[in-house]
């Protein structure tokens, strides 16, 4: 991937990063713009919410319908998934709607295979849901989809763009459209907890 495609893809770290720096005022850290973009939810009302405040893709090229069906051998989505995680679900029920529509590959891949993708693209790992593209016999041309759930016009656009940056379209053109990551992940699971833990002892 193009330096360019991995800059866009690191736009989860949100708009505070790109905020110039005021005399006198407090950076504002990498790991806290990461925060501020990510929205763990753990429950469906709150997933609904933040899926409300996503815009909505509403241009689409006039190519896209016949690019989608023309390319669906050549291409294979990726996510990642875990027990309990409901963005997950609602991932992986939207990319069935696209799979069912254009009928690309569309399949789960680990978390420990995640994570090393993203450190190969330089992504900061923040749970999952994450989906990738990637040309079917090829996993080093990978680009990163959504990083969280997302509403199916954004996805499908993401799609379209990912596939034309791996057939040969310059990925500065393509990457400045790109819908941007939702960042509307899972909460992590708990731990056992240390009280119950030791009531039993």
């Amino acid at each position: 991937m193009t330096l360019r495609a991995r800059s866009s893809a690191l736009a989860i770290t949100g708009a505070a990063a790109l905020m110039p720096v005021h005399a006198g005022a407090q950076g504002v850290s990498r790991e806290q713009a990461v925060r501020a973009a990510i929205h763990p939810v753990a429950d469906g009302v709150a997933m609904r919410v933040w899926l409300g405040r996503v815009p909505v893709t509403r241009d689409f090229p006039p190519d896209l319908v016949d690019t989608l069906r023309g390319e669906a051998g050549l291409f294979v989505v990726e996510m990642t998934t875990a027990p309990g995680c409901l963005p997950c679900a609602d991932l992986w029920a939207r990319l069935g709607q696209f799979r069912r529509r254009y009928g690309w590959q569309v399949r789960t891949i680990s978390g420990q295979d995640a994570m090393l993708r993203s450190g190969r693209l330089g992504l900061p790992w923040v749970g999952h849901p994450v989906a990738w593209l990637r040309p079917v016999g090829d996993e080093n041309r990978i680009v990163p989809i959504a990083i969280g759930t997302d509403l199916e016009p954004n996805l499908t656009r993401n799609l379209y763009l990912a596939a034309k940056m791996l057939t040969g379209v310059r990925p500065a053109v393509a990457v400045r459209a790109m819908s941007k990551f939702t960042g509307i992940v899972g909460t992590p699971p708990r731990p056992p907890s240390s009280t119950a833990n030791r009531r039993k002892g």
